[in-house]
C-alpha cells in the first residue's frame, strides 16, 4: 500500500475572516467555503441554502426552444415519440424522469434503452430503424447522441425528426439533428457546463413544464434525478449542486410512488436519511447492475411504476435487481483479482505510466468498476479490455492529471470508435492491435506524465485539533454536503494523537479505535485498513491522523464520530 503525500490546501485568511463575520459562520466552516471558491457571502449563502429557483432558465441551451416547440406539436398531434435512453444510473434516470413528464402532458410515449452486449454503446442507426418501424415520429435521445452523426442520419433519411440532449463532449461537428442540446456545445453560452446526462433531461423536463404552466411538478422529477446526477459523478456545484441538495431533502422525506419506494427498501434505506454515500453504494449499484448483467429495463420499469396495485410486480423486479447486484459483485471480484495479477507480473503492463489489461471473454458489464479499482489500488490511469471474437472493448478510468479522452483522440487511427470525458471513457480496438495501444496511449501518456503526478496525494483542507471539534464545526460541515467531485468531503490533519483503544479489526477489512488528543477522545474506523493493524499498534503512542467527521445517530443521540483517510507515526509528518 503506496502511502499519500498530504498536500495542506491553502487559503485567504482575510477572505476567511471577512466571510465568517458576514455569514455568522465557524471560522472552519468559513475557510472550507473560501477553499472552495465561495469567499462572496452571496456565493456561499446561495451554496450553503440551494433552492429551485437558482436553477437558470432551460431556454438559454442551444436549440431548447426548438427542441419544446417540436415536442408540444408532437403532443397536440398525437404523434407517437421514443426517448432513446442508455444502461447506466444517468441514463435509466433521464428516460424515467422525461417518458414521465411527456405522460403527464398527454404524449404517446415509448421508450428505447439499449442492451449492452446485444445493442452496444450509444444512439446507433439500427435503434433509429427499429423505432421507426414501431411508428416512431420524434426520437428524443437521452444522456447520449452526441457523437451519433449516423444515426442522425439515417433519421433524416427514414424521415423522423431527432432531437438529441446528451452531456458528453461533442465532436468538431454536431449530429445532423432537428435540434442538439447539449451545454458542452461550443456555440452554447449557457453558464453550467457539467450537467450529467438527467441534469440535461430535467432542464428540457423543466422547459416543457413551464411552456405547459405546470411548473409546480418540477420538485417530483428532481428526486430521480438527483439520483443519475450523484451516480454520474458529476461535479457538486451550481446546478447540479441543487439537484442532489434538493433531490435527498425529498428521498428522505417521501412520500414515493411504488416503484421508487421499492428500490428504496430493497437498498436497505426505507424510513432514513438519505446522502450521497447511499445514492452511490447502495441505490446506484441496484440500478446499474441490470444494465451491466442482464436488461436496463428492469430499473427503468422499476422506476416507471405507479399503480399500488403493481404491487407484487414491483416486488419481483426490485428483487431482481438486487439479484443482478449480486451477481455483478461476483463477476467483478473475480476479474479484479485477474486484472490485479496482470499488472503484478507483467511488466510490460505492470511497469508502464497508464494500465492496459486485457481478458478473454471478461464481463463488459463491470470492466468499467475494475479499471476504477486499478486507479484506486495503482494510482495510475487504466484500461480495462474485454476481449471476444476479435474483438476488444474496454472502459477507461483516469486521474485527475490525465485527459483520458484527449488521448484517445491522439490512438484514434487503432480504434474502431470511442468516446466519454476527460476521466471516464469507452472504446474498442481489433484485439490484435492491443499491445500496440498500449504503446500508443503509454507514448502520450510519457509526454505528459511524471512521477509526481503518479504519487496518490491526500487533500488535507485544515489543521484541526480534538478541541476544535465542536457541535457546530460538526454541524457545519454537514451543511456542506452532499459530498463528491467538486465537493470533497472536508478532510482534517491533527497531530500526535494517541490510540487509547484498539486497533482491532472489523470483518478483517477495517479497523476500529479510540484515539485521544489533549483530552479528548473520539471514536474512529479506518476502512479498508486491516493491513495497517500492526504499524499503528507499533505506533500508537503519537499518531498523526488525517480525518473527516460523522455524525452518527443511534437511539435518538447524535455523536461525532472520525472516519480515518491516514495515520502516521509522528516524525514522519510535515504538513
Amino acid at each position: 500500500m503506496i502511502s499519500p503525500r498530504w498536500d495542506l490546501l491553502p487559503v485567504d485568511e482575510s477572505a476567511s475572516t471577512t466571510l465568517a463575520a458576514a455569514l455568522n459562520l465557524d471560522p472552519t466552516i468559513a475557510r472550507l467555503l473560501c477553499q472552495r471558491g465561495l469567499s462572496d457571502p452571496e456565493l456561499a449563502g446561495r451554496f450553503l441554502n440551494p433552492s429551485l429557483d437558482h436553477l437558470h432558465d432551460p431556454m438559454a441551451l442551444a436549440d431548447m426552444g426548438v427542441a419544446v416547440d417540436r415536442i408540444m406539436a408532437a403532443i397536440a398531434r398525437k404523434e407517437r415519440i421514443a426517448i432513446h435512453g442508455d444502461y447506466d444510473v444517468d441514463g435509466v434516470t433521464s428516460t424515467v424522469i422525461l417518458r414521465r413528464a411527456l405522460e403527464l402532458l398527454g404524449a404517446d410515449v415509448m421508450h428505447f434503452i439499449p442492451e449492452r452486449l446485444r445493442d452496444g454503446y450509444g444512439l446507433q442507426p439500427a435503434a433509429i430503424e427499429r423505432l421507426h418501424a414501431d411508428g416512431v415520429a420524434l426520437v428524443v435521445s437521452v444522456d447520449c447522441g452526441i457523437r451519433g452523426a449516423d444515426a442522425a442520419r439515417r433519421a433524416r433519411e427514414l424521415g423522423v425528426d431527432l432531437i438529441i440532449t446528451d452531456h458528453h463532449e461533442p465532436d468538431t461537428e454536431l449530429p445532423p439533428a432537428l435540434a442538439v442540446i447539449n451545454p458542452k456545445r461550443h456555440d452554447c453560452s449557457y453558464p453550467d457546463k457539467h450537467l450529467a446526462g438527467v441534469g440535461v433531461a430535467l432542464k428540457l423536463v423543466q422547459a416543457l413544464c413551464r411552456r405547459a404552466g405546470r411548473e409546480s411538478w418540477l420538485p417530483g422529477f428532481i428526486k430521480v434525478a438527483a439520483i443519475g446526477t450523484l451516480a454520474d459523478v458529476v461535479p457538486l456545484v451550481g446546478e447540479n449542486r441543487v439537484i442532489a441538495k434538493i433531490g435527498l431533502d425529498l428521498l428522505s422525506r417521501g412520500p414515493h410512488k411504488i416503484g421508487l419506494r421499492a428500490l428504496l427498501d430493497v437498498s436497505g434505506l426505507a424510513g432514513k436519511t438519505i446522502d450521497s454515500y447511499h445514492v452511490g453504494f447502495m441505490i446506484a449499484p441496484r440500478v446499474n447492475a441490470a444494465g451491466r448483467m442482464s436488461t436496463p429495463d428492469i430499473a427503468t420499469r422499476l422506476l416507471l411504476a405507479q399503480d399500488e396495485s403493481m404491487a407484487e410486480e414491483v416486488r419481483q423486479l426490485a428483487q431482481q435487481l438486487d439479484g443482478e447486484n449480486v451477481r455483478r459483485q461476483a463477476e467483478e471480484a473475480e476479474i479484479l483479482t485477474a486484472a490485479k495479477k496482470i499488472v503484478q507480473t507483467d511488466p510490460e503492463v505492470g511497469a508502464r505510466s497508464v494500465l492496459v489489461v486485457a481478458g478473454e471473454g471478461w464481463h463488459r458489464g463491470v470492466i468499467g468498476i475494475v479499471a476504477s479499482k486499478l486507479v484506486d489500488a495503482f494510482h495510475r490511469p487504466a484500461i480495462v479490455l474485454s476481449v471476444e471474437d476479435g474483438v476488444a472493448q474496454g472502459s477507461c478510468r483516469s486521474i485527475p492529471r490525465f485527459d483520458m479522452l484527449s488521448a484517445l483522440e491522439r490512438c484514434a487511427p487503432l480504434l474502431v470508435r470511442f468516446g466519454g470525458h476527460k476521466q471516464a471513457a469507452g472504446l474498442a480496438l481489433e484485439a490484435e492491435r492491443v499491445r500496440e495501444f498500449r504503446l500508443a496511449v503509454n507514448a502520450v501518456a510519457d509526454e505528459t506524465l511524471g512521477p509526481e503526478d503518479l504519487m496518490p496525494r491526500l487533500r488535507i483542507d485544515a489543521g484541526l485539533t480534538f478541541r476544535g471539534i465542536t457541535g457546530d464545526v460538526a454541524a457545519g460541515v454537514l451543511s456542506l454536503a452532499p459530498f463528491g467531485a467538486g465537493n470533497p468531503r472536508p478532510v482534517f490533519a491533527a497531530l500526535r494523537v494517541e490510540i487509547i483503544d484498539g486497533p482491532r479489526k472489523l470483518k478483517e477489512r477495517h479497523l476500529k479505535m479510540a484515539l485521544k488528543q489533549e483530552g479528548r477522545i473520539f471514536r474512529a474506523v479506518a476502512w479498508r485498513a486491516a493491513e495497517r493493524h500492526d504499524y499503528l499498534a507499533e505506533h500508537k503512542a503519537a499518531l498523526d491522523v488525517a480525518f473527516s467527521l460523522e455524525q452518527n445517530q443511534y437511539n435518538g443521540q447524535t455523536s461525532v464520530e472520525l472516519t480515518v483517510a491516514d495515520l502516521r507515526k509522528s516524525e514522519d509528518l510535515t504538513v
